[in-house]
Parts: structure tokens; C-alpha cells; sequence
């Protein structure tokens, strides 16, 4: 069963990176490729959650909870996992929600800033995920240098969470302000 969690990841991840990559095309470009990206954006980020949704229920059925919460490694790569799929069900919401408008004025940035943060923590999920079963990367090297040991840390450096909470305020105000100019 453990071959099943490690497979199914590679959806979600998948359709994460290629999510991202339509909202940087989507929101940067013109013409007929940024058309079909903002067009096919929601059914990719509709098989992303399905897709995470399945990896985590097998995850959570295959090792025991005692064993996950024991090891820093596996809370740290639970905790990304959960926060990946919190960012994408965000980016889910908001296109769905927002429809064609999703890209319009500063409702592009929300999705842009939401995208690249969502990579870089399913990035990290993946890296701990790897750790897991031996196959390390060089993203490693790259949470160490933000202070990170993916071995026994299990936190949020303080500067991580006092970018998180501008970010959070600053998407609040783009979104207040956005409104404003369209009400």
C-alpha cells in the first residue's frame, strides 16, 4: 500500500505545478494560450483536490498516526501536505467563484502570490515526502538555508510566519480595495 500513496502524490503534484503555470500564463500573457489557460484553469485545480484528497486518505489508512506524530519528518511533510491543499482549495474557490473575472485587475496577483506560494509548499511536501523513503533532493539544501533541518524541525521559522501574516494582510487589502472600485 505504501507504493499507492507514493503513486498517487504525483497527481496532485502534477496538477498543482501545471495549475501554476496557467495562472503565470493566464495572468502574464495574451493571445489564444492565456485564453485556453484562465479556460481549462478550474477543471485542473478540480482534479488537483481530488487528487490530494486520495493521496491523504490513503496516506492516513496506510501508517498508523502514532507512528506520523512521533517523527518530526512525517508531521512536517502531514503539515505541508495540508497546507498545500489549503492554498489550493483557496485558488479553487476563487476561480470558480470569480469565474472569467478571476484574472481581472488585482484579482490576478491574489492568484499569482497564492500559486507560488502553494508551489514552494508543495515543493517542500514532495522534498519531505522523499525524505520518507530515502530519495532526498537538493531542494533540501534550499529549506536549510531558510533554516530548516527536515529532519527535526517541526515549526514555522518566525520569519515564515510573519511573511505569511503580510502576505494574509496584503491579499485582504487588494481584495477590500478591488472591491471597492467594482461596487
Amino acid at each position: 500500500m505504501t507504493g499507492t500513496h507514493a503513486m498517487l502524490s504525483h497527481f496532485p503534484i502534477g496538477f498543482w505545478a501545471l495549475a501554476t503555470l496557467m495562472i503565470l500564463v493566464g495572468a502574464f500573457l495574451s493571445g489564444r494560450l492565456a485564453e485556453l489557460s484562465r479556460a481549462a484553469l478550474l477543471p485542473v485545480l478540480v482534479l488537483s483536490l481530488l487528487g490530494a484528497l486520495a493521496t491523504l486518505t490513503i496516506g492516513f489508512l496506510i501508517w498508523p498516526m502514532a507512528a506520523n506524530l512521533a517523527s518530526p519528518l512525517a508531521r512536517n511533510h502531514i503539515l505541508m501536505a495540508l497546507w498545500s491543499l489549503g492554498i489550493f482549495t483557496m485558488l479553487t474557490t476563487l476561480v470558480w467563484r470569480a469565474g472569467d473575472a478571476a484574472f481581472d485587475g488585482a484579482r490576478r496577483w491574489v492568484l499569482v502570490i497564492l500559486a507560488l506560494v502553494g508551489g514552494l509548499l508543495f515543493a517542500a511536501t514532495g522534498t519531505l515526502g522523499g525524505h520518507l523513503v530515502g530519495a532526498t533532493t537538493a531542494f533540501s539544501a534550499v529549506l536549510g538555508l531558510m533554516g530548516w533541518e527536515v529532519y527535526t524541525t517541526f515549526y514555522s521559522p518566525l520569519w515564515v510566519i510573519a511573511v505569511m501574516v503580510i502576505i494574509g494582510l496584503a491579499l485582504g487589502a487588494i481584495g477590500i480595495i478591488s472591491q471597492r472600485k467594482t461596487g
